[in-house]
């Protein structure tokens, strides 16, 4: 059982515990997941069993696609509706004003993540210091936002969608809102809808999800080009041998035997080819 499971996470769910709960309905005892969810947050969780945890990284790079929504007018100290209250203003920008500010988030800047997040500080996550009243400040990442489109204000509520790159913390974006705005501001939901080619639209809910849900290991890279390789060359992309081979150079591309075999993935680099992960 080796392959990749969309999974439609519900708020109020970590994504670990999303994994503890599919591990006991299939029964298996290696899942991962493709990227965690806050558990305010939800949408797309796209889960990896068995082998296919072997390619989880090849996913892990991909851009992000969210519905999000925020409340201007007061912050807190997650950056979301789940925390603290820490500052308040009546101040009200009108729409034109809230529309500037949040498109200027498009393109590329420097980020600093908020202070409850998973990343580490001396091996522990920051949200454990936080907890704690310790707030440990992370030095900016540089983060890109594709596109924020469908923006709608009622009030002091603003719902838009926005494609960003990885490591790209919305809840981040939205105490940077309230902070150019002068008024505050924090995430109140979060849903994911797309992960590299992985729709939310193709996720089924934890307790409907079926063996026949799997997306193969192959069928997980259909988008990227592939090649036939002899049999006596099989044997060397197999026993990670890198032998030499006429093609234009590819990062990443599928690998297939003589008799249409699925291998896995190969690098082809000056002439030569050798595997990057077999299945």
């Amino acid at each position: 059982m080796n392959g990749f499971l969309l999974i439609n996470k519900p708020s109020g769910l970590s994504s670990n515990q999303v994994v503890q709960k599919i591990k006991e309905i299939f029964k298996v005892k290696k899942v991962g997941h493709l990227g965690t969810l806050d558990p305010l947050a939800s949408g797309l969780l796209v889960l990896a069993f068995n082998r296919a945890t072997k390619f989880s990284n090849y996913f892990l790079q991909s851009d992000k696609h969210y519905e999000v929504e925020i409340v201007l007018g007061s912050s807190t100290d997650t950056d979301d509706s789940e925390g603290n209250v820490i500052f308040e203003s009546t101040l009200q920008p009108n729409q034109d004003e809230i529309i500037s500010a949040l498109l200027s988030f498009q393109g590329d800047s420097m980020q600093v993540p908020p202070f409850f997040s998973a990343l580490k500080h001396k091996g522990t996550p920051l949200y454990k210091y936080a907890r704690r009243g310790e707030y440990i400040k992370k030095d900016p990442r540089k983060i890109t936002v594709h596109k924020i489109d469908n923006i709608k204000i009622i009030g002091m509520a603003c719902k838009f969608f926005i494609s960003c790159s990885k490591g790209t913390y919305i809840r981040s974006i939205a105490r940077d809102l309230g902070d150019k705005l002068n008024c505050g501001a924090h995430m109140t939901a979060l849903r994911r809808v797309q992960q590299h080619e992985f729709r939310l639209f193709h996720a089924k809910e934890i307790h409907d999800a079926t063996y026949k849900d799997l997306i193969t290991i192959e069928e997980a890279f259909k988008s990227i080009d592939s090649i036939k390789i002899s049999k006596d060359h099989t044997k060397k992309f197999i026993n990670g041998v890198k032998f030499k081979y006429q093609e234009v150079q590819r990062d990443c591309i599928r690998v297939y035997s003589e008799d249409n075999r699925f291998l896995g993935l190969g690098e082809i680099n000056k002439s030569h080819l050798k595997h990057k992960q077999l299945v």
